[in-house]
């Protein structure tokens, strides 16, 4: 083991650490505009205040100067552009596009300082009109968020621009739903998916199950996912569409697709709610809490892995019929303002607040909070808006950076289907892949890859050709070939016939800084770590610079897998724990694959 450390690199830096690096970037044919009734709201947000808070509110009289990133466009007026103009404008918006993942968000009326100048309702329609052209020449389409007026016949709108890639059916949102086993969240998302309240005992929540047992005992022990759509104009698409809906029909009709993961409350279940988080990397997480029980044990620790993994999240409360929210919220206030935690509560109490917190017009730093009832459905318009609106949050640049990667499917879920075999889901992380592609999966219990062929891909519970870097999707294999023993943890990568094969590993070096520890950790602690899909127990084996660490501590580490290889490399964010409690989060710097260990 002596000469195996003299491998680990002394110049990874022990100090500076950054325990919370903040993520950047949170149909064919054009439609008719509709304007949203209810839209046309009073916003009387008081957590203006902070210099970090970019909420769009049309209240305050001026927005943030227009930004040179992202998917937001200020335009004063859009009317009778000359050719060459409205060439530049169209390319404009394309570019929108992208930065917003197929949508954006345009402010017409408004300056490129912010300034709310309006226009009169002869220019306000000529310039709807010309973004309407605009759209459509890209097979985009368009739908009017809100219209306000902001003098004597003089309004400034803003307008949603969506348009879905050539290769996709519509813009997906990955939302993982967090919270306490009581909270309710297997109802809400009964409710949101199936378009039927609650009856107050749970029945909307039968649908979500999976097994008997979560049946009879009311919790959730596994992962559950479940799809809200929404059309070009913004109406949802669910069960209650059409009389003989299925999953496959809210796909095709729909041009955003929001896939929720309904994960386990229960302690219990805790590992299963990690791995979930680590491997299928929602956009966002939705934290629900009882108005009834308030925020307790498995809140806190919810709330605790999200931040580490650096994940937005918003909140809402439930059971608001039962009792007031009031002071939940209070208590949502205190958590999200503490020192470690430094965000900003912005209760959602109308559709204007619910576009600005969902249409990437809101810092980072900001906190959207929904008081809801599944029983009377109170607030449940506010959520479906918010989500109407709600972006990806990736950045172009990196969107486009990870498709030019090496194929890399790490996978979370395996399956067997009759008359198909093995059918494995998990998320792409990289690169693109294709039906009737060759790719290798691994690792094997000896660190090497077998050579398969994906045969079919499944999106959503609908066949498709393609997947893109961040997208999940299920693969099935070419019938007859030998597979080896599939196990979850695995990944599919890339079988491009270079010499230097991939392995897999045993010893890995992070970087790593402890979010809590009762005690300390010395060398021959025991954890299990998650790497993406990957969920193992590993043993500390040795600690750059010192003999034990503790809560806020960071340091070089060096594990090892207990079970069996690994496919690890440099970058990959890990998280550790031990027990309900103990935490840490880390990123791999060095990795050992077998083949090259046994050759030393």
């Amino acid at each position: 083991m002596d000469s195996f450390l003299s491998l680990f690199d002394p110049n990874q830096p022990d100090d500076g650490f950054d325990e919370e690096q903040e993520l950047n970037g949170n149909s064919s044919g054009s439609s008719e505009f509709e304007v949203d009734a209810n839209a046309i709201n009073n916003n009387n947000n008081n957590n203006s205040n902070n210099k970090n808070n970019l909420i769009f509110d049309f209240e305050q009289g001026a927005l943030p100067p227009e930004p040179q990133l992202g998917n937001v466009e200020y335009k004063l007026k859009l009317v009778n552009p000359s050719k060459q103009r409205f060439e530049h404008l169209v390319t404009q918006m394309k570019w929108r596009l992208r930065e917003g993942h197929g949508e954006a968000i345009y402010e017409i009326g408004v300056s490129d300082a912010g300034h709310l100048q309006g226009l009169s309702d002869k220019d306000m329609n000529a310039s709807l009109t010309t973004l309407k052209q605009m759209a459509h020449h890209l097979g985009a389409s368009t739908s009017v968020l809100r219209r306000k007026t902001i003098a004597v016949r003089r309004s400034v709108a803003e307008v949603l621009v969506r348009k879905i890639p050539d290769d996709q059916h519509n813009i997906e949102v990955r939302v993982a739903v967090l919270g306490g086993a009581d909270a309710g969240k297997s109802t809400l998302l009964g409710v949101l998916t199936q378009d039927e309240l609650d009856n107050g005992h749970g029945r909307a929540r039968l649908n979500m199950f999976r097994h008997m047992h979560e049946i009879q005992s009311g919790r959730t022990s596994c992962i559950s996912h479940e799809t809200l759509g929404f059309d070009a104009l913004g109406n949802v698409v669910n069960y209650k569409y059409n009389e003989m809906m299925t999953a496959e029909e809210i796909s095709d009709r729909s041009t955003k697709l929001v896939t929720f993961m309904d994960l386990a409350g229960h302690r219990r279940y805790m590992r299963t709610t990690v791995q979930a988080l680590s491997g299928y990397s929602p956009h966002y997480a939705m934290l629900v809490v009882s108005a009834g029980s308030g925020c307790n044990d498995t809140t806190e620790e919810h709330l605790a892995i999200v931040r580490a993994l650096d994940m937005p999240f918003f909140i809402l409360i439930t059971k608001t019929d039962i009792t007031s929210p009031d002071a939940t919220v209070q208590e949502l206030r205190t958590l999200l303002t503490n020192i470690g935690c430094r965000k900003v509560p912005f209760v959602v109490t109308n559709t204007d607040e619910a576009i600005s917190a969902g249409s990437n017009q809101v810092s980072e730093n900001i906190v959207p909070i929904f008081c809801v009832s599944n029983v009377t459905g109170t607030g449940l318009n506010l959520v479906t808006k918010f989500l109407y609106v709600l972006s990806p949050g990736i950045s172009n640049a990196e969107k486009d950076r990870l498709e030019l990667e090496p194929c890399e499917f790490q996978i979370d879920e395996i399956f067997r289907v009759t008359d198909v075999g093995p059918v494995v889901g998990g998320l792409l992380v990289q690169g693109v892949l294709t039906e009737n592609m060759p790719m290798k999966i691994g690792p094997l219990p000896d660190g090497s890859f077998h050579a398969v062929t994906v045969h079919t891909i499944h999106r959503n519970k609908a066949p498709c050709r393609v997947v893109r870097a961040g997208q999940s999707a299920s693969l099935s294999f070419t019938p007859a070939q030998e597979l080896p023993s599939l196990r979850s943890g695995m990944v599919l990568l890339s079988d491009s016939g270079n010499i230097d094969e991939p392995y897999g590993t045993y010893f890995f070096q992070a970087k790593v800084s402890v979010l809590f520890h009762a005690t300390a950790i010395y060398v021959g602690f025991q954890t299990t770590v998650h790497i993406g899909s990957i969920r193992q127990t590993a043993v500390i084996r040795g600690i750059m610079g010192g003999e034990k660490l503790g809560t806020n501590d960071s340091a070089s580490v060096m594990f090892e897998f207990v079970g069996h290889p690994e496919y690890v490399r440099p970058g990959m964010r890990i998280l550790f724990r031990e027990g309900m409690s103990s935490k840490g989060i880390g990123v791999v710097t060095q990795v050992f694959p077998v083949n090259k260990t046994r050759a030393k």
